[in-house]
Order: C-alpha cells, then sequence, then structure tokens
C-alpha cells in the first residue's frame, strides 16, 4: 500500500479500534505491506490456520517475511497491537517518526501511555460497546458503569493534553512531546470510536481538538479505510444503518 522501505508484511486485520491502530501505523511509517481481511463476524479469527498466528485467536496480527540485512530468510509473527506498534517502530522507524530513541525519558513516556491504553481505555471501551450495542439484553448497570469509566479515561486524556498544552507547538498538543506518535494512535483508534460506546467525545474540548487533528492526517485516513471504507460515523445517521453496521462488526 505504502511505497517505503521495502517489505514483505502481510496484516491480518479487520475495521476495528485495534485493528485500526495497526494500518495507521503501516500507512504513517510508509511501509508496504498486504492485507487480509478477517470477519470477525465469521469467527475467522477462531479457525486453526489463524491461532497459529494469534493464539488467543484476535485481531490485529503480522506477519514479517522481510529478508535479514545481510539477506537471510526470515518469518515473524507478532500478535497484539501494541507490541506490533512497537515492533514496526523499532525496526522500520529508525529516524522515530512515531516513536522516541530507546530508553529516551519520551519513549519511556509512550510506552507508559502505550499501555494504558491497552490495559485501561481499550477494556474499557470495549465493555462500554457490548453493554451498549452488543449484550442481548439492556443491562443499564453494566452500560452505565462502562461508559462512566471511559468518560473517566478520556478526562485522563483531557488533562494530559492540558498539561502538554503549556509548552506545545502550533500542531499540538500530543501526548508525549512536541509531535503525534504511537501513544497518540494508540489512544486515537478508541477515542475515534466514542459515539459507537455512546459517548459524546465533544464535551472534552481538547480531547475533540486533538481527535480532529489526527484525523485530518492524510495516512490516519489510509488507514482507517483497511481493510474496508470506515463507515461507522456516516451510519450511525440512521438507525437501518446503525443495525447494519453492528451485525457486521460484532466480536
Amino acid at each position: 500500500m505504502a511505497s517505503s522501505p521495502k517489505t514483505d508484511i502481510v496484516l491480518y486485520t479487520s475495521g476495528t479500534p485495534n485493528g485500526q491502530k495497526a494500518s495507521i501505523t503501516l500507512e504513517e511509517l510508509g511501509i508496504d505491506y498486504e492485507v487480509q481481511n478477517i470477519e470477525i463476524s465469521k469467527n475467522v479469527q477462531k479457525e486453526e490456520w489463524f491461532l497459529k498466528i494469534n493464539p488467543n485467536g484476535r485481531i490485529p496480527a503480522i506477519v514479517d517475511k522481510t529478508p535479514t540485512a545481510d539477506g537471510k530468510a526470515r518469518e515473524k509473527r507478532i500478535f497484539e497491537s501494541g507490541a506490533l506498534m512497537l515492533y514496526l517502530c523499532q525496526k522500520y522507524d529508525p529516524n522515530h517518526k512515531l516513536n522516541y530513541a530507546y530508553d529516551t525519558d519520551e519513549y519511556w513516556e509512550v510506552v507508559e501511555w502505550l499501555v494504558w491504553m491497552q490495559s485501561g481505555l481499550g477494556p474499557m471501551q470495549g465493555q462500554a460497546n457490548h453493554f451498549y450495542r452488543y449484550a442481548p439484553e439492556k443491562i443499564d448497570y453494566g452500560i452505565k458503569r462502562y461508559q462512566t469509566e471511559t468518560k473517566r479515561l478520556y478526562q485522563v486524556l483531557e488533562d494530559r493534553l492540558a498539561e502538554q498544552a503549556k509548552t506545545a507547538s502550533n500542531d499540538g498538543p500530543w501526548i508525549v512531546g512536541g509531535r503525534m506518535t504511537i501513544a497518540d494512535i494508540a489512544n486515537f483508534s478508541w477515542v475515534n470510536w466514542a459515539e459507537w460506546a455512546g459517548i459524546d467525545v465533544r464535551q472534552f474540548r481538547l480531547l475533540s481538538q486533538w481527535l480532529d487533528r489526527i484525523n485530518e492526517r492524510p495516512a490516519v485516513k489510509r488507514g482507517l479505510d483497511v481493510p474496508e471504507p470506515f463507515t461507522m460515523k456516516e451510519k450511525l445517521k440512521s438507525k437501518e444503518g446503525e443495525e447494519e453496521y453492528a451485525k457486521h462488526h460484532s466480536r
């Protein structure tokens, strides 16, 4: 999809927040890759062939067949989106476009916010999605609990951006340092689905502005449309569209 550096990578993914983390990272780095669409509504991710790539049966995952620097053949699988993003930066981001040099303070801050997202925002908003969209029985306690916790985590991001704004350049603030990193991409990929969890992100001013800035990036737009056009926001404009989208994006 993108042109350089020369790589041989297959991305196994679906149009979900976690899948979009991977495709946006690949597009931002300009890495050449192929896509295999994993239809999660049909449980393709639980098939035996895919479990050999990710034993947990979840997307995204990659298989990297790029030869080593000395020309030796290799085949490396990477699953879990956070690990995948760190791997891509370590292997294919020598100029630190999306991260910082290893062992700098900024590097570890990126890791902190990436792990924070993986262990907090993603799981909590995922549960909000489930109780709000997919649970066979509407349970108000479950909906309120996970929406409330997701909004609390959004406030953590809002406060972080407010602190960063004190020293931000004209195109900031960003979560770490003065530019977008994989910490931003990881968190963006979930915040961008706020309305799917029944949450209005516009109540968070800086977070909304940050969301808009990222959505305007050409590589992000390309990454959102992998493996198929990202139509969630459009589908939410009608009840029929909403139901159709939920049917094909069940987890």
